[in-house]
């Protein structure tokens, strides 16, 4: 059976506010928790203004307060921005007040533009290494509590104040070498085919190359996809040129607020680019419900995967959250009942602007 996943970038609509878009994530965490999706990521992008969500290990926190069910987690944490200590004791902090339900999602890009990653550096005086194979073993041996005897960080490892309770790190990725490094490590792979279209033989590789762990003794896979549905084609492609204006305006150095669609397309007209037409070297799944599904399931099968998470953007957040519905429905999805013990959440009080 497939799992469908979300991955929410918080988007910004134009007109609107980032604290307005924040509290349309906790809405839409709600929603998809009590439609039976499996996992809810929220994304680690900087400095603009189409995307709120610098910060997923402050916004998980209450994601998870809102809901019950949905694993809850980060797609991903930029790792090369933190010391890997700070990053397992924040997510050791979240593991331990929701047990069982935080993954921790880890990239190797930085979310933004190159002045802003000099900007989030804590010492400018010279560019940061390139080191991220060795932060990533780092973090894990926090996590895992498995520094060589006698190492000089052993001793926080043990310390981490979420213990016995622990998050589940994946590595995400949309390159040949994030495979390896995913494989070789024995830790799930989420590819972003949003990004790199056409990244099977990129996932097929992680699996030949899969080292079992004790946390893992088979590969485990997912693909991130931008996938948008609604009542009709028409209105699918209607809702879609806001992504594509946006998008279409990211790669010129432009960076906007989601714009409505009327605006979006009088701009994609202008630049003579028809309704419906496809976005340059991405892939984007668009349309009626029972194409979407189709497609959605031609994408898992593609990769070999059972999981899906599927990212959607619009201006209109009631427009997000009905994609989302409709798709849920498509794919028949069910709530589990919730976990025993799992904390009750923090009420069912409507978080839309």
């Amino acid at each position: 059976m497939l799992r469908l996943s979300v991955l929410d970038q918080s988007p910004v609509a134009e007109g609107s506010t980032g604290s307005a878009a924040l509290r349309n994530s906790i809405d839409l965490a709600r929603l998809t928790d009590a439609l039976g999706y499996h996992r809810y990521w929220v994304s680690e992008h900087h400095g603009g203004p189409m995307l709120a969500g610098p910060s997923p290990e402050v916004l998980i926190g209450p994601l998870a307060a809102a809901t019950q069910r949905i694993r809850v987690g980060s797609g991903g944490v930029m790792l090369p921005h933190y010391s890997p200590l700070k990053v397992a004791e924040n997510f050791s902090v979240l593991a331990g007040l929701f047990p069982e339900r935080i993954d921790l999602g880890l990239g190797r890009a930085s979310g933004t533009d190159p002045m802003t990653t000099f900007a989030l550096q804590r010492d400018r005086r010279t560019a940061m290494p390139d080191d991220f194979p060795e932060q990533l073993v780092e973090l894990l041996a926090y996590l895992d509590d498995r520094f060589p005897d006698g190492h000089r960080f052993g001793r926080l490892a043990a310390d981490l104040p979420g213990r016995p309770e622990t998050p589940e790190p994946w590595l995400l990725g949309s390159s040949p070498q994030s495979a390896i490094w995913a494989g070789e490590l024995g830790l799930p792979y989420a590819f972003a085919d949003f990004i790199n279209p056409g990244g099977a033989g990129i996932v097929a590789d992680y699996r030949a190359r899969f080292q079992h762990s004790e946390r893992h003794m088979e590969p485990q896979t997912a693909v991130a996809a931008w996938v948008l549905a609604a009542d009709t084609e028409e209105e699918a492609q209607r809702l879609a040129a806001s992504h594509r204006m946006a998008f279409k305006m990211l790669r010129q150095g432009r960076l906007i607020a989601v714009p409505p669609p009327e605006k979006a397309l009088r701009y994609l007209e202008a630049e003579g680019e028809p309704l419906g037409a496809p976005v340059r070297n991405r892939r984007a799944i668009v349309g009626a419900i029972d194409k979407v599904r189709a497609q959605v399931e031609e994408l898992a099968d593609a990769y070999k995967t059972d999981e899906v998470i599927v990212v959607t953007i619009t201006h209109d957040h009631d427009a997000r959250r009905r994609s989302y519905e409709l798709l849920a429905g498509a794919f028949e999805l069910h709530a589990p009942p919730v976990r025993a013990g799992a904390p009750a959440a923090d009420g069912a009080v409507d978080q839309r602007r």
